[in-house]
């Protein structure tokens, strides 16, 4: 008796719900490592992960931004639905991808975890406003609204994205070209009037947030209702997530 093998392949795609995604130099602690996979993944969850480590070509690191900006070329060729960054120096709680995951069926665009300055004392990074310092007015556990959040555990619609995507001019990151929808404030410039040379720093953060306001981006996107508001970024203190340096030390502590 004969018998034929058959092999029969589904034409099935996983969901793309959600990129999880970690801008790197390459060198993390290991309680970075154990918070970051010994996290409870919710069941039925469409999940890929996306480490962007350097520049395949030549030996420099990429900034912060320009991964982030990798990331988001990643994320939206890939058609996700969302994405979440987590930092190298940030260690989400246990629980933290099963209250993502509730955000998520929320539909709120842009959602940050709870964590603190590398300082002491260490402050909360929620920010209400520029030159404000921080915003306290709550207590842990609280969903707290906010126009200023940092990207070290945050969870961004892709909707979004796209529309700052489409709007953002090309450049070349290392060998790859993106476009900037994060960019480093970094500005130099000449005060004719004093005769002085002047420089502005900042972060990719809060650069970020402010041109999502400024921008109008979550009306654009879709989500008028929330653009509308005057703090457009749900901060949720009960994904209370620690900081840490590279010789160990954890913040708050």
């Amino acid at each position: 008796m004969e018998y034929n093998t058959k092999i029969k392949t589904s034409n099935y795609q996983p969901i793309k719900r959600i990129l999880v995604a970690t801008p790197t130099l390459g060198r993390v602690r290991m309680e970075w490592v154990a918070a970051r996979y010994g996290q409870i993944i919710p069941t039925n969850w469409g999940m890929v992960q996306y480490t962007q480590y350097m520049n395949s070509f030549i030996p420099i690191r990429y900034t912060i931004a320009d991964a982030q900006n990798i990331i988001v070329k990643e994320a939206l060729a890939n058609q996700f639905e969302w994405l979440l960054l987590i930092e190298d120096d940030t260690m989400p709680p246990p629980d933290g991808f099963i209250k993502v995951n509730q955000h998520m069926k929320n539909d709120v665009p842009v959602v940050s975890g709870l964590y603190y300055t590398k300082s002491n004392p260490s402050e909360p990074l929620i920010y209400r406003g520029r030159g404000t310092s921080f915003y306290d007015d709550w207590k842990l556990g609280d969903q707290v609204w906010a126009d200023g959040v940092p990207t070290g555990f945050l969870l961004i619609n892709c909707r979004l994205l796209k529309t700052m995507w489409d709007d953002s001019p090309e450049y070349m990151a290392g060998d790859v070209k993106t476009r900037r929808v994060f960019d480093n404030p970094e500005k130099v410039w000449f005060d004719e009037e004093t005769g002085s040379f002047n420089t502005t720093t900042g972060t990719s953060d809060l650069e970020w947030c402010t041109r999502v306001i400024d921008g109008d981006y979550l009306s654009k996107s879709g989500f008028g209702k929330i653009g509308k508001k005057k703090y457009p970024f749900l901060v949720d203190t009960s994904i209370l997530c620690r900081h840490i340096t590279p010789d160990g030390e954890i913040f708050p502590k």
